[in-house]
């Protein structure tokens, strides 16, 4: 079936030795080519985001059992250590940059790792990574006004069709943050699929703007990746990412209400 669930792997960096802030949220080289020896083992076939968008807009029908390998931020590791292990598979993958952060030329500081060069985003692009859009400089779209927000997206496809020669098609939201007026911005940008995080299963239903995805980090064991893949125990294995979600939901109301009332003001 074409809207059957589908598990989208969301990884960042992937180093031996990543920088403290990026470590939690980072898999080791060893861990991310036994997870895709997993997916080769268990008949996985790999596809991007743009492709799996068109795949449901057409009504066609996915390959045997799907899976999306996404990478966000832009961290070097992926070049030297995902990229062997994705070629050595013939594996597609997605990679979301934030154009801000990739060291160049348009690099505004604030990254968390060492990041990609321009020069390793557009070998990663050659090798048949797609290449998405994160933001300009990662911040908490939700939180941001109208001009800012259309910055941040907008200014990030331009940089990347620029560079790479092509528009990107996909996007996916820094933090997993995103509202209706969110997720209007990226459309209105001209990408035509948008992940978040969510921590479930990616189906045809939740729309091209808020596909959902499965966190991989340094803590998730081979047995736990197993689980996620398969689509089994998703929820307890997400249980406590999940209920801090919808604490800090909250939060983040508070603070938009604040803003709107600050710009009401202005």
């Amino acid at each position: 079936m074409s809207g059957g669930p589908v598990p989208i792997l969301m990884y960042h960096a992937v180093g031996h030795a990543p920088a403290r802030a990026a470590y939690g949220l980072s898999v080791s080289p060893e861990a991310f080519a036994e997870q895709m020896r997993l997916l080769h083992g268990f008949g996985f076939t790999p596809m991007t985001a743009g492709a799996l968008a068109a795949a449901w807009r057409e009504g066609r029908p996915l390959p045997p059992k799907p899976v999306l390998i996404t990478f966000d931020d832009g961290y070097e590791g992926v070049h030297r250590h995902a990229l062997p292990a994705l070629a050595e598979h013939g594996f597609a993958a997605t990679l979301f940059a934030s154009t801000g952060w990739l060291r160049g030329r348009h690099d505004t500081g604030g990254a968390l790792d060492l990041m990609l060069d321009w020069d390793q985003l557009r070998e990663l692009a050659a090798a048949g990574v797609e290449i998405g859009g994160h933001s300009h400089t990662h911040p908490q779209l939700d939180q941001l006004p109208e001009d800012r927000l259309a910055f941040e997206v907008e200014h990030c496809r331009e940089l990347i069709t620029a560079e790479l020669g092509r528009p990107p098609v996909s996007f996916a939201y820094p933090y997993g943050y995103s509202t209706r007026r969110v997720r209007g911005a990226v459309r209105a940008a001209g990408f035509s699929v948008s992940l978040a995080v969510g921590n479930g299963m990616a189906v045809r239903r939740q729309g091209p703007y808020a596909l959902q995805r499965v966190t991989v980090r340094r803590t998730t064991g081979i047995a736990d990746f197993e689980r996620m893949v398969e689509g089994r125990a998703v929820g307890r294995l997400f249980a406590r990412d999940r209920a801090l979600t919808k604490g800090y939901a909250i939060v983040r109301r508070s603070r938009q209400a604040v803003r709107k009332a600050s710009e009401a003001r202005v």
